[in-house]
């Protein structure tokens, strides 16, 4: 190998870990997209733009949130606000294919935010995304548990089940997280 080489080398070698601390641990991976071939890589996708993540569930007494979760999608969309869907079976309310979740988020509740196929969210099989909101807040306790991170991959608050989209309090976090992006470079 030339030298020419090993710079080059070393040069794609020193990049990597760098691009790494630059994305935050808690954006850190890729998830299916739900009822698609595509992954989501959450650190393209989300890193320094304020994100509500939600663990929801087709069957659950809380799944009409959705109707409010999009709402709230639309109304600060415009403001950088994304928002991450998380189906799961953790709580034995999902699903048992994503067709059907699919057609529950899309046709029934005409959602136009990101989904995820079903995950697990709690305990050890909790995926890397819910194991740092966990680790940030607290695991969710039951399906459509809300957390609001700001820009820059930091959970600013996390809200139960019984929070509505429209709760003061989640907007004023999501407010808090929109304003985040300012601190951005």
């Amino acid at each position: 190998m030339n030298l020419k080489s090993l710079c080059v080398l070393g040069l794609l070698t020193l990049g990597t870990p760098l691009m790494a601390q630059e994305c935050p641990v808690l954006l850190q991976g890729e998830l299916p997209q739900l009822r698609s071939d595509q992954s989501i890589n959450l650190c393209e996708r989300f890193a320094g733009k304020p994100l509500l993540v939600v663990n929801t569930a087709s069957f659950c007494g809380f799944t009409k949130q959705f109707t409010g979760l999009e709402a709230l999608y639309q109304r600060y969309k415009d403001q950088g606000l994304n928002v991450l869907g998380v189906p799961s079976d953790d709580f034995r309310q999902e699903a048992d294919s994503s067709a059907e979740t699919a057609k529950v988020c899309y046709v029934n509740y005409g959602v136009t935010f990101s989904m995820t196929d079903a995950q697990a969210v709690r305990g050890h099989d909790a995926i890397p995304l819910f194991q740092e909101l966990a680790k940030q807040s607290r695991a969710p306790r039951w399906n459509f548990y809300k957390y609001v991170v700001d820009a820059k991959g930091n959970v600013l608050a996390s809200f139960s089940s019984l929070t509505k989209p429209d709760d003061p309090e989640l907007i004023a976090a999501i407010e808090k997280a929109i304003a985040s992006q300012a601190d951005q470079p």
